[in-house]
């Protein structure tokens, strides 16, 4: 996709829309044992050390994503 077309794939709305729920569902498995759990019952229990590693970053690029969204909507009010 070229970067010209990337303001009508991604605008400000739906921008931020996929940033809140990405964040809500990131801090859910980074704060609560639901993906431990998760794992343990599926037999992947060996990766919980590594969570870590992986959704706080991914927590970081929604909170990102979620304010880009923001601004896109307040400079086209």
């Amino acid at each position: 996709m070229k970067i010209e077309n990337w303001g009508r794939f991604m605008d400000g709305n739906k921008c931020f829309k996929t940033g809140i729920w990405g964040s809500i569902i990131a801090a859910i498995c980074c704060f609560t044992p639901v993906l431990v759990i998760g794992l343990g019952f599926i037999g992947l229990a060996a990766f919980t050390p590594y969570l870590d590693y992986v959704l706080f970053p991914l927590l970081g690029l929604f909170l990102v994503l979620t304010f880009y969204g923001w601004l896109q909507q307040r400079k086209n009010c």
